[in-house]
């Protein structure tokens, strides 16, 4: 159980308003001048929160499916990249170098802003080359191929809960960072990603926000749990409401507790953050004062997950942690 400590009261945060239509470019073939040969121009549009720009990630996934194997990424289209676009891409690339394709990234065409925040993130020095992470605003791009659970406990625990934006104990903080792990442990035991799993996070201040997010490009939630209950039948949005309640799991002989996030949700409900999970066709989304499990028309065989949190000055803590000092 988690405690808060009442503390100053913030409005809710601002909703972001891309709700708009999604105008998708059609690809383009272009040639390089180095090496002469035809890439297909894949435009990566503007990416922010909301059900409109996860859509456009996933109709990059199904661009890069359906067309050639050279692929240049033009960004002259990208006005903002948040922390969902970040990973999504880089694991975009990765999957396609996995399946023997070239991937170019068209760095002329990256608005200056948005080339700053991917050189503090360290995106541009994993795929250019150069200057890595720097503290700021951002959690840094991380791209893990196999499963380091200590590594990730650190990078969960220091880089996305230790910075202060939210006030969580040490007992609660690495609590947390551990059952968020179990994030990244089903997708290593689930999903059969070739090519792993990739995180980006970034803290917006004028939001009052902190957002992680984590992808594969593996098999999908609905998919792994109809193939536990041998049922190919079962709708998406109820795949995912079943794996996200306590005590299930598709682990052979285990008694486990499902993806292990019930901490996580009460500090959500607590803080009146958000966590959303895209797999397949199906979409959880858990809030402050509900749960819900849709079905939706825009498919991604993987998964993503995105954790909001807000960012007040109230302070969180494990009920075990309570006592009658107080707390300054």
């Amino acid at each position: 159980m988690i405690h808060r400590d009442s503390g100053k009261d913030y409005p809710a945060p601002v909703k972001l308003a891309l709700r708009a239509g999604i105008n998708y470019c059609q690809p383009q073939m272009v040639k390089m001048a180095s090496s002469n040969k035809s890439m297909v121009r894949i435009f990566i549009p503007t990416i922010s929160e909301g059900p409109a720009s996860y859509n456009k990630l996933f109709a990059l996934w199904h661009q890069v499916k359906g067309v050639g194997r050279r692929f240049l990424f033009d960004f002259s289209q990208c006005a903002f990249l948040a922390q969902n676009g970040v990973a999504f891409i880089g694991g975009l690339i990765r999957t396609i170098e996995q399946r023997g394709g070239e991937v170019a990234l068209d760095w002329g065409t990256l608005r200056s802003e948005i080339k700053m925040n991917l050189a503090q993130n360290g995106f541009l020095s994993v795929f250019q080359g150069g200057m890595g992470p720097w503290e700021g605003n951002s959690i840094p791009y991380r791209q893990d191929s196999e499963l380091n659970k200590d590594g990730l406990v650190e990078y969960l625990a220091d880089r996305w809960l230790g910075r202060d934006w939210v006030h969580l104990s040490d007992g609660l903080r690495y609590a947390l960072a551990a059952r968020v792990c179990e994030i990244y442990v089903n997708a290593f035991e689930h999903s059969d990603s070739r090519v792993g799993v990739f995180s980006c996070g970034q803290h917006y201040p004028r939001l009052r926000m902190v957002r992680l997010t984590a992808v594969d490009f593996g098999v999908g939630i609905p998919c792994n749990v109809r193939g536990f209950a041998r049922n190919q039948s079962i709708h998406a949005s109820s795949a995912m409401k079943w794996a996200f309640q306590r005590g299930t799991t598709t682990r052979p002989g285990s008694s486990g507790g499902g993806v292990g996030l019930d901490l996580l949700k009460e500090l959500v409900r607590l803080n009146g953050g958000a966590l959303q999970v895209f797999s397949h066709e199906g979409y959880a989304v858990l809030l402050s004062q509900s749960e819900r499990y849709e079905e939706r028309n825009k498919n991604f065989e993987g998964t993503m997950v995105t954790i909001s949190l807000r960012c007040d000055q109230k302070h969180y803590r494990l009920t075990s942690e309570r006592d009658d000092k107080p707390l300054f």
